[in-house]
């Protein structure tokens, strides 16, 4: 990957639905009712998103055992958006901790409209 897209893919978060789905590609080649089986979502919402990531995040391969069904594989990019995401949720729950957990990071100050956020989820794009 070039260090445009890698910075793209760092800073771009993706829907959780997208990464329920990148995860269990992650795993290995499946089909869309094995993708809904690992991850508890629709068929609808499974193939309306499959629709979105099979270009640059997933793609179909060859047929299994049953010619019926058509199996995704998770791309390089894929695999490096959920990374990235994986990056950015251990980041927030991190954060989270912190503020709810240990009373840290001025939580409940009256002033905090008047500071920088210090919250991962505010951060510059490169």
């Amino acid at each position: 990957m070039t260090h445009d897209l890698d910075a793209r893919v760092s800073v771009t978060p993706v829907t959780p639905v997208a990464f329920h789905i990148l995860l269990a590609l992650a795993t290995g080649d499946r089909h869309g009712y094995a993708i809904m089986d690992a991850t508890a979502l629709s068929a609808g919402t499974v193939y309306r998103m499959i629709k979105h990531l099979v270009t640059p995040a997933a793609r179909p391969t060859s047929p299994g055992d049953d010619e019926r069904r058509r199996y995704y594989r998770l791309t390089p990019l894929g695999r490096a958006m959920a990374q990235a995401e994986t990056r950015r949720l251990t980041r927030l729950v991190g954060h989270a901790r912190a503020v709810l957990l240990t009373g840290g990071d001025n939580a409940g100050s009256r002033d905090d409209e008047h500071h920088a956020p210090s919250s991962p989820l505010h951060r510059s794009v490169p």
